[in-house]
């Protein structure tokens, strides 16, 4: 493990205004828990792990806030919503102006990281003296599912569709040392309805099997992967 110590910034919308690609299968209360127990998964996951001295989540939602808040992570309230972009530029300044030496910008919605991926996220970086890049795309290869920046404001963040050669391409021409992850886990995203069946065969999703019983997953009917 790098002796540097590594700052986590969360960003999360506004409950109203998550996960509205699911919509067609899930109902606001629905969305709203899935992604309040998403948070606390990924927040839970992070806030012991070693070489994490802060996990802050920026949001200007209160029940995000206190969710996050009760399992450990610092919170940035924002005071009206500016943006993604916008709230990880929030989250690393507030890290950096705080002693931040790198950041590590997660999605809220990646409950299907392993400690081991986290782990190896955390691993990256810290071999040299120059500003460094950590990226872990999304399964598609579309978008950016982890940006480890050493230091912090080593690369303007640029996510949304396309991301993540945006961001690749920024890292090459500014001549950062550039690492590219391949983690199958953090790059799952749980955008779509299709992605609902992979995650409710866990307990703790289990409200979501009445909602995915009729969704095709791998060309089976209410398929569900239960959790090994």
């Amino acid at each position: 493990m790098s002796g540097l110590e590594t700052w986590v910034v969360i960003p999360v919308k506004a409950l109203s205004g998550a996960k509205r690609r699911l919509a067609p299968v899930l109902p606001p209360a629905a969305r709203a828990r899935l992604v309040l127990t998403m948070l606390e998964d990924v927040v839970g996951a992070l806030v012991h792990m070693a070489g994490v001295a802060r996990v802050v989540v920026v949001t200007p939602d209160g029940r995000v806030a206190d969710v996050a808040r009760r399992r450990g992570a610092d919170i940035v309230r924002e005071t009206r919503a500016r943006g993604l972009n916008a709230a990880v530029r929030t989250g690393l300044t507030h890290g950096r102006a705080h002693g931040a030496a790198r950041a590590l910008v997660l999605p809220a919605d990646v409950p299907l990281a392993t400690s081991a991926e986290l782990a190896t996220v955390l691993l990256a970086a810290g071999a040299t003296a120059h500003a460094r890049v950590t990226l872990v795309p999304s399964g598609d290869g579309e978008g950016t599912n982890a940006l480890l920046l050493e230091p912090p404001d080593a690369l303007d963040p640029s996510f949304g569709p396309g991301s993540f050669v945006r961001h690749l391409a920024r890292a090459v021409a500014r001549r950062l040392d550039t690492q590219v992850l391949q983690l199958p886990g953090l790059g799952a995203d749980i955008d779509e309805p299709r992605d609902l069946a992979r995650l409710a065969g866990r307990e703790r999703y289990a409200f979501l099997r009445a909602y995915v019983s009729g969704l095709v997953d791998g060309g089976h009917p209410g398929l569900l992967e239960k959790e090994s």
